[in-house]
């Protein structure tokens, strides 16, 4: 415990330094940033390491920036908010620009209320929530009690929420209304040299239906079994709309009024995730958050498919996952296409990992191949935690930001 303390002590110290060094340095606005999402448990630590390996320049027009998840609807809302302001104190204390991302989608695990239909022994049960979760076919007799997802390996989570459920929109709008006025209380406070620490807000997280949260065939069933049990061939991502796996979808399509028979189609889905996010972003607008500073988040797994254009609306900057296509983003044919759509000021690779040859050379081209085109206002490295020992990255961070 002492030693806990002594470290503690010595981070706190460190911060407070740091903060009076760039206090006196009048920042010059940057045209764009290389942002590191950091996970929720190791924030104060990641500012810590991120700023001393990472010094950004204040004059330099390419900044360093730091991103964190606040996932609204998996912890209680004290908890979440508490997260936050940590997040935006930090920030401010160490002059270091913030994207704050907003999840209502992949992890909503405190709202039972919400998801539970079947378990009659755990908090939150009714038979009505079956209209929040996802179903297998036009009948709510067929809502799902689990999916899958891999994100480096299988696992199982929770069924994924019905996008277009009207208790579901409205707990997403609850939270965001508790949320984003603390993002603004704070950015109002800061002085005229540091109003650009608020890069932006982001809504969605890879918005899809059924391939961060899949369903495999007889999956209810497999509920009750150890997990040993479950198939593990995964989705053939590249083949929608039901990319290898079992159909979901239809309670979204159902409840937006698309479509109640027959069968589900791409276009279906890729309507559902527009609407989707667009009613986020209106939420957002309405809360005060202007176009320039307010992102969506899409990706897609089928080049050109038709999920990537729902990033695109009237009210937000468009963003995207990018991992195939991070060394030359201009490759991912389903983006320019959509930009061609879009008049936001800015657009952003808001989830980003160069996945090619380990050299500073190579990770350079990519990060500049990225920022290439000067409307691209940051990209997300997704994570610190795999680049923070990566001396071939943080030596190309440094060069593009001097």
């Amino acid at each position: 415990m002492a030693t806990s303390i002594v470290q503690r002590s010595r981070l706190k110290l460190w911060l407070s330094v740091f903060g009076l060094l760039v206090s006196g340095l009048r920042s010059v606005a940057a045209d764009q940033f290389i942002v590191l999402n950091v996970s929720e448990g190791r924030v104060a630590d990641s500012f810590a390491e991120i700023t001393k390996a990472l010094t950004n320049q204040p004059t330099s027009k390419v900044r360093v920036g730091i991103a964190s998840i606040f996932s609204y609807l998996q912890h209680p809302r004290e908890r979440v908010a508490a997260n936050l302001r940590e997040f935006l104190r930090l920030a401010r204390e160490t002059d270091t620009p913030i994207v704050v991302q907003l999840d209502g989608e992949q992890w909503w695990g405190n709202r039972p209320d919400l998801w539970n239909w079947w378990d009659t022994n755990r908090a939150g049960y009714s038979p009505a929530n079956r209209a929040n979760v996802e179903w297998t076919n036009w009948s709510s007799d067929s809502a799902i009690k689990i999916a899958w997802r891999n994100w480096g390996r299988q696992l199982r989570v929770l069924p994924p929420p019905n996008l277009m459920s009207p208790r579901y929109r409205e707990a997403c709008h609850e939270e965001m209304r508790a949320l984003i006025p603390i993002v603004f209380d704070w950015w109002r406070e800061l002085p005229p040299n540091q109003k650009e620490l608020l890069i932006g807000i982001k809504v969605g997280w890879e918005s899809s239906i059924g391939v961060n949260a899949w369903y495999y065939p007889g999956g209810n069933d497999l509920l009750s079994q150890p997990e040993s049990n479950d198939p593990v061939h995964g989705l053939k991502a590249e083949q929608p709309p039901a990319r290898g796996v079992v159909q979901i979808g239809y309670a979204a399509v159902k409840t937006a009024g698309i479509r109640t028979d027959g069968n589900i189609t791409e276009a279906d889905l890729a309507e559902v995730v527009r609407r989707h996010l667009y009613d986020l972003c209106r939420e957002a607008n309405q809360l005060g958050v202007p176009r320039e500073k307010l992102f969506t988040h899409v990706a897609g797994w089928k080049e050109g498919e038709l999920l990537y254009a729902t990033a695109v609306n009237s009210l937000s900057c468009p963003g995207w996952s990018f991992y195939r296509h991070a060394a030359d983003p201009s490759g991912d044919i389903g983006v320019p296409a959509a930009l061609k759509a879009s008049d936001a000021p800015h657009w952003a690779a808001v989830e980003w990992l160069y996945q090619g040859k380990n050299e500073t050379a190579a990770w350079k081209n990519a990060l500049a191949a990225t920022l290439a085109d000067p409307r691209c206002r940051y990209l997300c490295i997704y994570n610190w935690s795999g680049v923070r020992s990566n001396r071939a990255a943080l030596e190309a961070i440094r060069q593009m930001i001097r």
